[in-house]
């Protein structure tokens, strides 16, 4: 039975190799046939903008269209990562942008797929940064840099975003309780899809009375990992090693 699969934090990176072939054979084999892709952000370790045409770049792109082409529509959305991700890069690749947050019906469930750092409230000093950089005049203002200037910048920013993360407490970092409650009331769901925080879990809770369920998916730092959804349920799996215990 076709399936619709889930991914985020991939993190591609050309100093990484065995993450993108990992990623690229999963779109040659486990994504054909499904019934849909979602990549829920940070596909890209950095992203300085479409005209980027980099070997990694332009592999990646290619194997996005070889896949949708296939018949498995393929929608991605902008991370803290790859937030410059553009119309031009949809075109090249054959995928679809999605709104952060965006909900659709998964087999019948209302769903809410967000990247997940906006669920990050406490973190004041990123949010600060979130909105400077998905500002439209901040980000037209870097895009009109060289490439080599942007590349140098994109550089510095990963440098002073480790040193950053580095003195903060984990539970700074990961999701708010009250945030995760606003937003799955706002959209009318009870079921929550995010990356970001690099902890995969399914976690029970309770929403407006209700049983609700909020899907933490993993990053592909070691290996790569995947939610499988059917008309039965969702589970988390690992590429290589299956189910996710």
């Amino acid at each position: 039975m076709p399936d619709t699969l889930f991914i985020s934090d991939l993190h591609l990176d050309p100093e990484r190799p065995a993450i993108t072939d990992l990623f690229l054979d999963f779109l040659g084999t486990r994504a054909v046939g499904s019934e849909a892709l979602y990549i829920l952000g940070d596909l890209f370790e950095a992203w300085i903008g479409d005209d980027d045409s980099g070997t990694m770049n332009d592999a990646v792109c290619h194997g996005l269209k070889v896949c949708t082409e296939a018949g498995t529509p393929v929608f991605v959305m902008h991370g803290n990562r790859d937030f410059l991700l553009g119309a031009a890069f949809a075109e090249r690749c054959g995928c679809t942008l999605l709104n952060d947050a965006a909900r659709i019906e998964l087999y019948s469930t209302p769903t809410l797929l967000m990247h997940g750092d906006l669920l990050c409230t406490d973190d004041t000093e990123y949010m600060s940064f979130r909105d400077m950089v998905r500002d439209p005049g901040w980000q037209a203002a870097l895009l009109s840099k060289p490439l080599d200037e942007r590349r140098h910048m994109a550089q510095e920013m990963r440098a002073s975003s480790r040193e950053q993360t580095s003195g903060k407490a984990e539970s700074i970092m990961d999701v708010n309780a009250g945030a995760v409650g606003r937003v799955m009331t706002e959209y009318h769901v009870q079921r929550l899809i995010h990356g970001h925080t690099h902890r995969p879990a399914i976690h029970d809770l309770e929403i407006a009375g209700q049983p609700a369920q909020r899907i933490v998916l993993g990053d592909w730092y070691e290996q790569g990992s995947v939610l499988v959804c059917s008309p039965a349920g969702c589970e988390l799996q690992g590429i290589a090693t299956g189910p996710v215990n």
